[in-house]
């Protein structure tokens, strides 16, 4: 009883009657050109002709499921209506021929389909109350003895009630397995195809390389802005008592670390606010107050025009110098660094170099990202970059191609 009356049997009866409704235009553009060819009689009262007419607008209804955006109108019916996995249909118009002739049959099946049980709702239900209340209304039994068939005879009237309960279960059933096969054809003929999962792929793949650089940029900025922090706080907290000057300029560094770090972190969650464009972020001419607030003795050269280096380039290198200060910050201790940038022909230079501390530093259990963030960023623009100790020093070496940002 569940399967021919419940909730899903119903939705999938009222989607069978939408796709009959929606065959009617198609329906009567077939009369229109059958009517002259049967010499006048109307297919409205012929049955025979009514079949040709409904076979001659299936035609005009497929070439209208070739049409993009009738995709999407289709697959919210089926979702709303159908009882179908929603992971299983495509979202988006069809935009291949593929897609669209799977479309297309699937809206003739559904409109074919539809017409046939939206007139068998139309006709079985009068008839079926009719043999229900036959036994009960003399009258009506006069009509049926006077028929001369099947109900002209007593058996018959007596049966009839039986008759039209066993139609109504019919009806059930055929419409029944009439909204199972479409529930079935769905994920076949409105499933992605080919090109749409590739797209789907292209997207996630999209969506994947800007959580990883909103990870990176997280990473460089926060990471470098507590490294210089702690070691401001922690120099300042040793001369506390003995030099207040620099425990003033330590105060200061730190609190312009802090407001420029809350900026960038701004920044960088704008790229999830924002549906178009970046919003402005660090580069090479920022590089001289990243120094300055560093905390270290950092001796700074820069060689050509930092103006000619494209956007993307630019804002790269400044991360990773960003990333090599935070580095030197919290293994290296308070080691100087020497730091040269380089504008050549068709590549930006980076070397960032810094004397080993004498001690091993403290690692973090399962090590940091950012070398491995370092050399992503440089692989990305066609570059390369390389970082480990040479001549008792740590260096770190990152060769960017000004074409990187093509």
């Amino acid at each position: 009883m569940r399967a021919l009356f419940g909730a899903r049997a119903r939705h999938r009866w009222v989607h069978l009657v939408i796709g009959g409704a929606l065959l009617m235009p198609y329906f009567l553009v077939g009369t229109v050109v059958v009517s002259p060819v049967a010499g006048g009689v109307s297919p409205f009262t012929s049955f025979p002709l009514a079949l040709v007419s409904f076979a001659v607008a299936l035609p005009f209804a497929a070439v209208s499921g070739l049409v993009p955006i009738a995709r999407p109108l289709l697959v919210f019916g089926v979702r709303a209506l159908g009882g179908v996995d929603p992971a299983a249909l495509a979202d988006g118009p069809a935009r291949s021929w593929e897609a669209r002739l799977r479309v297309s049959a699937w809206y003739t099946t559904h409109v074919a389909v539809g017409g046939i049980l939206s007139g068998m709702s139309l006709a079985l239900p009068p008839f079926t109350v009719f043999l229900i209340v036959l036994p009960f209304f003399p009258g009506l039994r006069h009509t049926a003895y006077s028929s001369g068939g099947p109900l002209s005879t007593g058996w018959g009237i007596a049966l009839a009630p039986m008759a039209g309960i066993a139609m109504l279960f019919g009806l059930a059933a055929c419409s029944a397995a009439a909204g199972a096969l479409l529930a079935r054809l769905a994920p076949l003929l409105l499933g992605p195809a080919p090109a749409d999962r590739l797209a789907a792929a292209e997207r996630q793949a999209a969506e994947l390389a800007v959580r990883n650089r909103l990870a990176r940029e997280l990473h460089d900025s926060v990471g470098h802005a507590l490294s210089a922090v702690t070691l401001q706080a922690s120099a300042a907290r040793r001369v506390l008592d003995s030099d207040r000057a620099f425990v003033r300029e330590a105060l200061a560094a730190i609190e312009e670390t802090a407001r420029r770090t809350v900026d960038e972190l701004d920044s960088v969650l704008g790229l999830l606010r924002q549906d178009d464009g970046d919003p402005a972020t660090p580069d090479l001419a920022a590089l001289q107050g990243l120094v300055s607030r560093t905390g270290l003795k950092v001796a700074y050269s820069l060689e050509g025009d930092p103006s000619s280096v494209p956007e993307l380039v630019s804002r790269e290198a400044y991360r990773i110098v960003q990333e090599g200060l935070s580095n030197a910050l919290r293994h290296g201790g308070s080691s100087p660094v020497a730091l040269q940038v380089a504008v050549g022909d068709g590549e930006l230079v980076l070397v960032m170099e810094n004397p080993l501390p004498s001690r091993a530093p403290v690692v973090r259990p399962g090590g940091g990202r950012g070398l491995r963030g370092i050399a992503e960023r440089a692989a990305l623009l066609g570059g390369h970059a390389s970082a480990g100790t040479e001549d008792g020093r740590w260096r770190l070496r990152a060769c960017l191609p000004l074409g990187g940002a093509r």
